[in-house]
């Protein structure tokens, strides 16, 4: 298998902020059945408080990528997309390739200013969270039906991320891929900020950005000696 023969060489570990600019639903299990209220919810920790999956961010940054190649099935994505998100063996093909991209779960940062009701948060009916009513409209009589209250993270909420990035020792044309497959992801994270993230998008959900980005890159003889490693330039403009 190729990725057997792949020495990993460090990492490089990318961190920022993510603020909605409109509100945001990812979808979460309803845990009451409470008359006149949330029919959709949000996806909470067990503190109760909305975060954002490391696996609805990482699917999304495949997405635009995928998106941008024209590839509507796994098997149809670029070796580039393969190298970077990893490859799930299927049909007659054995072997797979591992994920170089580590995505981990994006934490609420001013949780506390919005369960104060404070800043920009005065009006929230709930502790985190916005509940925002939608209607299904018949074409013929152009009358509202059925109506459904969904949960949103309000416009303004700041999440935490953090994605790392594993680097090999694999080269193209005596260039590490590790270049490439970074200027991918900035590609795939500025696509993102003008598409959205959860549900609803075509609604004027979603709307994200991504803030306060830094990196630092690692070595394995950093991890040896327990040392920092360097930071770098991170920059999506």
């Amino acid at each position: 298998m190729e990725n057997n023969r792949m020495k990993l060489v460090g990492k490089y570990i990318i961190t920022g902020e993510i603020k909605c600019e409109t509100g945001l639903h990812i979808g979460g299990s309803k845990t009451a059945l409470d008359i006149g209220g949330i029919d959709l919810n949000v996806i909470k920790t067990a503190q109760g408080i909305p975060y954002i999956p490391g696996s609805s961010l990482k699917g999304k940054l495949k997405s635009m990528l995928a998106r941008e190649e024209g590839s509507e099935k796994p098997e149809t994505d670029s070796d580039t997309i393969k190298e970077i998100f990893g490859e799930s063996p299927r049909g007659d093909k054995k072997e797979g390739k591992i994920t170089r991209l580590i995505v981990r779960d994006s934490l609420l940062r001013n949780s506390k200013e919005m369960l104060n009701k404070e800043g920009n948060f005065t009006d929230l009916e709930l502790d985190y969270t916005e509940g925002k009513w939608e209607n299904t409209i018949d074409r013929k009589s152009g009358t509202a039906g059925h109506p459904r209250q969904i949960e949103r993270v309000p416009s303004g909420a700041i999440f935490d991320f953090e994605i790392v990035y594993d680097i090999y020792d694999d080269k193209t044309n005596d260039k590490l891929k590790k270049e490439i497959h970074l200027e991918e992801m900035k590609k795939a994270l500025r696509l993102l900020q003008d598409d959205y993230l959860g549900g609803s998008g075509s609604k004027g959900y979603g709307k994200i950005s991504f803030a306060n980005l830094s990196a630092v890159e690692k070595t394995i003889k950093n991890y040896e000696e327990g040392k920092e490693g360097t930071k770098v330039e991170f920059k999506l403009n």
